[in-house]
């Protein structure tokens, strides 16, 4: 099911999305925009078992099951945010690099700010921060798909202003909205169009590289765009445990260096990480 704008002004245009970014226009192969769906993610995955093109982007008005890491629910009110996903085949990247497009679509994030005129940085793995709140998170998936190998890369934008029940994110992290911080534009289809615009020149990039993004430039960007680094922090690592310490910097393959006090340095590939307040350091 796609859709194009009608009567309603908060609908976003498929059509005028199509001509700008799909072949022969553009570098994606497909683009849909759906009234409603689960998740942009789930839909694609399953898309990409059937044999869906490479740089296939799926976009949702609206979310019922949108989710972020770790399962978690991401609150995706129609009109009001860009909720899309974008499946890719890069062939020639080695499957353990898959994940680092995580670090991709979060540099495009930091793209669509700068062009909207709001200053943001990057909560290492997968935040947008803007004002020490969250606005946007990344979802990357790895996708079994026999012989050929797939991705999908799912964002979640907040663009217009937020229902009053929005949950808190892990450490208690606020939602924000780029119309809370005075975005020059908040169309979502100039944003959206923006994002995709800029995701298209990392990914191709990165693609080049094999997926290593210190090759890629992509981490020299993420470097320079991360709030982490400098900050003490907790990360919640998938096995239940948690690393408490200051984040130094990110190695080679984009994961975070974290310094305990004991001097120890660990490297985490995977995990929540919390920006600790002075009342909530251990």
């Amino acid at each position: 099911m796609t859709g194009q704008r009608g009567d309603k002004p908060d609908e976003l245009d498929v059509l005028v999305l199509r001509e700008q970014l799909v072949a022969p226009n553009g570098p994606y192969a497909a683009l849909d925009v759906v009234a409603s769906t689960g998740s942009t993610n789930a839909d694609l995955v399953a898309t990409a078992g059937r044999g869906g093109a490479d740089r296939s982007v799926l976009i949702a008005q609206t979310q019922t099951a949108g989710r972020g890491r770790r399962d978690r629910r991401w609150v995706s009110p129609a009109g009001t945010g860009i909720y899309l996903s974008v499946l890719l085949r890069p062939s020639a990247v080695p499957p353990e690099r898959l994940g680092t497009l995580g670090l991709v679509a979060g540099l495009a994030l930091m793209h669509v700010a700068a062009e909207a005129g709001v200053t943001a940085s990057l909560k290492w793995p997968n935040d947008l921060m803007i004002g020490g709140a969250k606005c946007a998170g990344v979802l990357a998936e790895s996708v079994p798909d026999g012989a050929a190998q797939a991705a999908v890369v799912g964002i979640g934008l907040n663009v217009g202003p937020l229902p009053g029940d929005v949950p808190a994110g892990p450490g208690g992290l606020a939602a924000t909205s780029l119309a809370a911080h005075g975005a020059r534009t908040t169309d979502r289809d100039v944003l959206a169009a923006w994002w995709l615009r800029a995701f298209v020149e990392l990914e191709s990039a990165w693609r080049l590289a094999e997926g290593d993004v210190e090759r890629s430039g992509v981490l020299t960007g993420y470097r320079e765009a991360c709030g982490s680094i400098g900050q003490r922090v907790r990360a919640e690592l998938p096995d239940g445990s948690a690393r408490t310490g200051v984040a130094v910097d990110l190695d080679s393959r984009g994961q975070l260096l974290i310094k305990a006090d004991d001097g120890s340095v660990a490297a985490i590939s995977a995990g929540d990480v919390v920006h600790l307040r002075n009342a909530d350091q251990d």
